[in-house]
């Protein structure tokens, strides 16, 4: 075989080759704060595999599914999110009527072997929704398009707000905001917003807010005043990160999770846990991570050439770093107490999958080349 031949034959199988869509340093940060996370959760959860097995089963369903998910292109899900955000207010209205309680709250569903809450599926569609919308339109965008994009964000936030979860339902509206931000929001309509939000926070407080929702806010200026009542998570939280001092306790030595002094230490609480074990060190550690995941979504939403992609994967990063920035606080006591999981790190199978979905469109959106 003549060797101009050969070369082209070689050439032409690259050309052809499979490419798999992924992003490897994106991947590369996921699975770090994945195994940070199963690390921590093992000694959260009193060094029993009960939770982490159920973590592995999902962080292992949840990357497959984020593997899958980036191999279609970002016109698919501009094209496709409409029938995920109809599902999910479907799905929201089923929790209603036919939902599972704990705790006060109804927000699962119970499918026999799994309970499956779906507001966590709203934290990705509600902003994938916004951005498809102005897709294709023309920015800034006019106070038309500004209200229609407030309801599909408003609609899911008040049927999640009456479940009830003050937390999720304001974090799920900041994501659309985000993207509604990021779409050109002018400067007028955001001082509109923030005046409307200053004037209706004591109406809020008065007719929206549960007493015990109230509490909570009220137990963040003085949580001595019922230390063993509503001011009891905010107490062990703050003795746990303490103790840890600069390095830590070491792992699975640690006494406010091990001796149980600290609640939901494997869920909402799951980063007082690190603190105790590893420190002040664990802390940046995995504080590092988490900044270097969200500097790369903003880098994919810099690069990418879709109008939608960057919508999507910039409010994605605000968003990420919204759900970091309440946990943390939250738990260090300088935030109410709203029940809002650590991204990767907190024990949680619904949250999970929908991260990992989230960041399988973040691949697809970073290997995407069509401006369409």
């Amino acid at each position: 075989m003549p060797q101009v031949d050969f070369v082209r034959r070689i050439e032409s199988g690259r050309r052809t080759a499979p490419k798999l869509h992924l992003d490897l340093p994106l991947l590369t940060l996921v699975l770090l704060l994945a195994a940070a996370g199963i690390t921590i959760l093992y000694s959260a959860a009193g060094e029993q595999f009960f939770y982490v097995k159920r973590q592995l089963v999902f962080l292992t369903v949840g990357l497959a599914i984020m593997v899958v998910i980036a191999q279609f292109p970002v016109r698919f899900w501009e094209r496709w999110t409409i029938v995920f955000y109809t599902g999910g207010l479907l799905l929201l209205g089923l929790v209603l009527l036919v939902g599972v309680g704990a705790k006060g709250a109804q927000r699962w569903l119970d499918l026999g072997f799994i309970r499956v809450q779906p507001s966590e599926l709203m934290k990705l569609t509600v902003p994938m929704m916004v951005a498809a919308f102005f897709h294709r339109r023309a920015v800034p965008p006019n106070f038309a398009e500004v209200m229609i994009a407030l309801a599909l964000t408003g609609g899911p936030t008040l049927l999640i707000l009456v479940q009830p979860d003050l937390g999720t339902s304001l974090l799920i509206f900041s994501s659309g905001v985000f993207a509604l931000f990021l779409a050109g929001l002018e400067k007028r309509y955001m001082v509109g917003g923030a005046t409307l939000a200053v004037i209706a926070t004591p109406l809020a407080w008065i007719y929206l807010l549960r007493d015990y929702q109230r509490q909570r806010v009220e137990t963040l200026f003085n949580p001595e005043s019922d230390a063993l009542g509503s001011g009891w998570n905010i107490i062990q939280s703050q003795t746990a990160i303490g103790s840890g001092g600069l390095t830590g306790k070491g792992w699975g030595n640690g006494t406010q999770s091990q001796l149980n002094f600290l609640p939901e230490s494997h869920t909402d609480f799951i980063i007082a846990v690190l603190a105790e074990e590893f420190g002040l060190v664990g802390v940046l550690i995995l504080l590092t991570i988490y900044l270097l995941l969200i500097a790369r979504i903003a880098v994919i939403a810099a690069n990418t050439p879709s109008v939608f992609g960057k919508l999507v994967a910039g409010s994605m990063a605000m968003t990420f770093f919204v759900y970091i920035f309440v946990n943390m606080g939250m738990v260090a006591g300088i935030l109410p107490v709203v029940g809002v999981p650590l991204p990767f790190v907190s024990y949680g199978g619904t949250a999970l999958l929908t991260l990992l979905f989230g960041f399988g469109v973040l691949m697809a959106i970073a290997t995407d080349k069509d401006k369409n």
